[in-house]
């Protein structure tokens, strides 16, 4: 019995004999099927190539994790650390002795929290290794691939996990989208880790917002929109996506105007061509 991964999009599978049939993640719109087919990869395979993950002071209290080389999405993780709290923001496939240990330097995990499906990852090891909860909003419920006690399915708009460290619903990529707002990062200003719920563009003054990434399937303007309401409330100076690509200064303003252009370009306002 297997503990299969998909090698595309690096979501782990309850455990079985033979690899699932399909991944569900990636056969659907927003991910993609690799064009040489269906593969599988377990995290045993993965330890015995030359897979390690990197661990980066991003800024005072907040670590980003890495795979190298890349596989899969190729997202980052990050450990935020909050006022006797650490909380890994979204999750990523490997994990080792070494790993665990270089976190366990940092104060350790006591919650895991995701922004979507695309990167559940092998979120059920991380959490069985430091024995935390997951927090999952209900409404990505059916993604779940690995289901684990561990598993917290959250409702509503936003959720408290501690202070200064707060979960919002925005919907959007997927119906359950999230995104975690940190009030004490920034030296204070705020900062807004979105995943790719809200996606930082080539030009880090600008965001961007898909239903599909990689099939370059935009959101209708409405959602857009709502996305735009929801967050503007938040008081948050800086914001970094699941990629690494951070929004520096006055990322709040940057949303706004971004959603604005977004919604200009999308109903055919904003360029003739």
């Amino acid at each position: 019995m297997e503990l299969f991964i998909c090698s595309t999009c690096g979501v782990q599978y309850q455990q079985s004999e033979q690899p699932p049939s399909e991944c569900i993640i990636c056969n659907e719109e927003r991910q993609y099927v690799n064009p040489s087919g269906q593969k599988w990869t377990t995290l045993k395979e993965m330890r015995a190539d030359d897979f390690y993950n990197t661990i980066k002071e991003d800024e005072p209290n907040l670590y980003s994790i890495h795979t190298q080389p890349d596989f899969a999405i190729s997202q980052t993780a990050y450990l935020v650390q909050g006022e006797g709290f650490n909380l890994l923001w979204d999750c990523i496939t490997y994990l080792d002795i070494a790993s665990i240990e270089a976190v366990k330097q940092l104060g350790g995990i006591d919650a895991i929290a995701l922004s979507h499906p695309h990167y559940y990852s092998s979120q059920v090891e991380w959490a069985e290794t430091f024995n935390v909860p997951i927090y999952i909003h209900e409404d990505d419920k059916e993604w779940v691939t690995r289901t684990s006690s561990h598993i917290h399915f959250w409702s509503g708009e936003k959720l408290e996990l501690s202070k200064g460290l707060t979960l919002h619903h925005l919907g959007g990529h997927f119906k359950g989208g999230a995104v975690l707002h940190w009030a004490d990062g920034s030296q204070s200003k705020g900062v807004l880790l979105t995943g790719d719920v809200i996606q930082v563009v080539a030009d880090r003054s600008w965001v961007s917002f898909m239903y599909s990434y990689p099939n370059l399937i935009p959101l209708p303007a409405s959602v857009v929109s709502r996305i735009a309401d929801n967050v503007k409330d938040l008081k948050f100076n800086r914001l970094y996506n699941a990629f690494h690509r951070v929004v520096q200064e006055n990322a709040s303003q940057a949303v706004q105007r971004s959603a604005e252009r977004y919604i200009k370009a999308i109903q055919g306002e904003l360029f003739t061509t």
